[in-house]
């Protein structure tokens, strides 16, 4: 009996000591990284780091690739053989699951309810458990499952690093009761765009088993524009809870002016929540650190190429070398040639991707200049040092604008060796002319029968019609039967009216039509003298004798003595009456005219300040 009792005791024993031992492959866990650019689904801005024996909170994010909704979505661990996993294709070696199996862990009604996610958009989703405290450090993946009402997803895996825990870290552990708050659950990510505020909430869960009191939730802010892309204006971001029960969700809302700097792209925004583990609202706080994302839209974060520095003196000189205009002479409205030849003044700097645009000073807030084919941009892939090269576009002027010249300016965007987009600009004068213009009104003769020697009045008034001064106008009047004679005007503003009033006298009698002819003559900016010609009628008669009829000369000194002086000069004394009536009469028409076409400027320039 001893003896079976002694066998019985060593076989016990000897598998005691066997059992102790630790097979290949079995009971051990092997660090195991899994190319998580395989998922779908499941992404991960940046690998949780956790330690053994500890609580790890692993947040990822959801992200519906699809072209329509999810419905209902639910996120969770997956337990498919998690107890061994053999993918030697995708990992790099033979792993097992790095956490603690607890009760109900894989279980529908314990994962993570997303509701529905849109085509296109994210949901983070943060999962926790206990990471085994029999594994070594390293990398370690775990599958994790995801379904809803119209899809259901494969298993993908998250990665988590492990360091091993030391007898400081597991006091920590417990001194601060394994608090789980979990951040965004459920939620997108925050998104904002410069320069409109940032208005967000950030659900704050208690996934813990006992009721956290006094809490009060802090953002780690950084003036580092690259770390915290919000403007730091307020005192105080501190959010305070008396207590947060197991389960229960609370939300930290915030109202974030996004910095002018900040780049696009996504932020990790760190959160120290402190708390007290009792309802006595008594004792040191005790702290745990958590961190949600936010995206910011805002400039893109420059390459190293750097933009345009235009102090810097290294990049290309590009000028206007020469240029001309066919026609040479462009007359307002008129179409023409633009030919600009456009050089590389660098000696030995050579510039690529060449953006010329033209821009044409204005006029009534209307261009002068316009191009034909409506473009006004033109490239030019490459100029080398001291190289020229040659533009030729169409392009039409303004009708109606002052004759000046007009600037037309070339905005030059290039790249050189070590610049891009280097930009200039040049400018070219364009001189555009108009045509002289005039008119010329009602011709009026007063008498239009003079006898020789004899004089008449001749007025008309001149009107410049154009956009250019007319100067130095003369009125000529020339013809068989009168004296040649000028009348000088003067200049005439665009727009204005110059009046001849001039004496013509008769030289001989009228052998014709009684034509004159009237030459109105004018002179540009330049001297060049320009006319217009026009005619007007007079008639020139001769004097006609006075007949004194026959007297008996041997009866003259009876007659005489008969007659008295008015009868003795009827004939002189009525021809003196009507000259001298005419005379008056026509001093008097002389002053009726004046009168009459100041009246008519007056008028004139009433309706143009009206």
């Amino acid at each position: 009996m001893k003896k079976w009792k002694r066998l019985l005791f060593g076989l016990l024993a000897a598998a005691t000591v066997f059992g102790s031992v630790p097979l290949s492959g079995e009971n051990e866990a092997w660090a195991a990284y899994k190319n998580m650019n395989d998922n779908e689904f499941i992404s991960v801005e940046k690998i949780t780091a956790t330690k053994t024996g500890q609580v790890a909170n692993i947040t990822f994010k959801f992200t519906n690739t699809g072209d329509y909704d999810l419905e209902n979505v639910k996120v969770g661990f997956s337990s498919y053989d998690v107890d061994f996993l053999d993918d030697s294709e995708t990992l790099e070696s033979n792993f097992q699951f790095p956490f603690e199996i607890t009760m109900g862990m894989f279980d529908e009604e314990n994962m993570k309810e997303l509701g529905t996610v849109k085509a296109g958009k994210s949901k983070n989703v943060t999962l926790s458990a206990r990471v085994r405290r029999d594994i070594k450090e390293g990398y370690y993946c775990f599958p994790v499952r995801a379904f809803g009402d119209n899809f259901d997803m494969a298993d993908e895996y998250v990665n988590i690093w492990v360091s091993v825990a030391t007898s400081t870290d597991e006091e920590d552990d417990e001194e601060t009761g394994d608090l789980d708050m979990v951040l965004g659950e459920g939620q997108s990510t925050p998104d904002g765009t410069y320069p409109n505020v940032m208005n967000f909430d950030v659900n704050m869960r208690n996934a813990s088993t006992f009721t956290a009191y006094d809490v009060v939730a802090s953002l780690e802010m950084s003036e580092d524009d690259t770390k915290y892309p919000f403007e730091i204006n307020d005192v105080n971001y501190d959010r305070r809870f008396e207590k947060v029960e197991p389960g229960e969700t609370v939300a930290l809302n915030y109202s974030m002016a996004i910095r002018e700097d900040t780049y696009s792209g996504y932020y990790p925004i760190k959160t120290i929540i402190k708390y007290r583990d009792n309802s006595t609202h008594t004792g040191e706080y005790l702290q745990i650190e958590r961190t949600f994302y936010v995206r910011i839209h805002n400039k893109e974060e420059e390459d190293d190429l750097g933009e345009f520095n235009e102090n810097d003196r290294t990049q290309a000189r590009i000028i206007v070398d020469s240029f001309e205009t066919i026609p040479a002479e462009i007359v307002a409205g008129d179409e023409f040639e633009l030919v600009l030849r456009m050089k590389n003044a660098s000696s030995n700097i050579p510039a690529s991707n060449i953006l010329f645009s033209l821009e044409s000073e204005k006029a009534d807030e209307s261009a002068v200049f316009t191009t034909e084919t409506g473009s006004s941009s033109y490239t030019v892939n490459s100029l080398g040092a001291g190289e020229v090269t040659e533009l030729r576009i169409r392009m039409k002027s303004r009708p109606g604008v002052d004759q000046r010249s007009y600037s037309l300016t070339i905005n030059e965007t290039y790249d050189s060796p070590e610049f891009k987009n280097a930009t200039n600009k040049v400018v070219v004068d364009i001189p555009v002319k108009q045509i002289p213009r005039l008119s010329i009104g009602t011709i009026e003769v007063m008498p239009e029968n003079i006898t020789v020697g004899g004089e008449t009045n001749v007025m008309f008034p001149v009107n410049n019609t154009g956009k250019v001064t007319l100067y130095n106008v003369t009125a000529s009047f020339a013809g068989d039967s009168i004296v040649p004679s000028e009348s000088y005007v003067g200049n005439i503003e665009p727009g204005q009216t110059g009046n001849v009033d001039a004496m013509v006298r008769g030289a001989a009698a009228t052998m014709d039509d009684g034509k004159i002819q009237i030459t109105v003559s004018y002179e540009d900016e330049n001297g060049e003298v320009s006319s217009v010609e026009k005619e007007m009628t007079l008639f020139v008669s001769e004097e006609m004798p006075v007949d004194y009829g026959e007297i008996d000369a041997g009866n003259t000194t009876d007659v005489e003595a008969e007659q008295g002086f008015f009868a003795r000069h009827k004939t002189g004394v009525i021809l003196a009456a009507v000259l001298a009536a005419g005379g008056a009469g026509l001093i008097v028409y002389r002053k009726y005219k004046r009168k009459k076409m100041q009246q008519a400027e007056e008028e004139a320039i009433d309706d143009e300040i009206s």
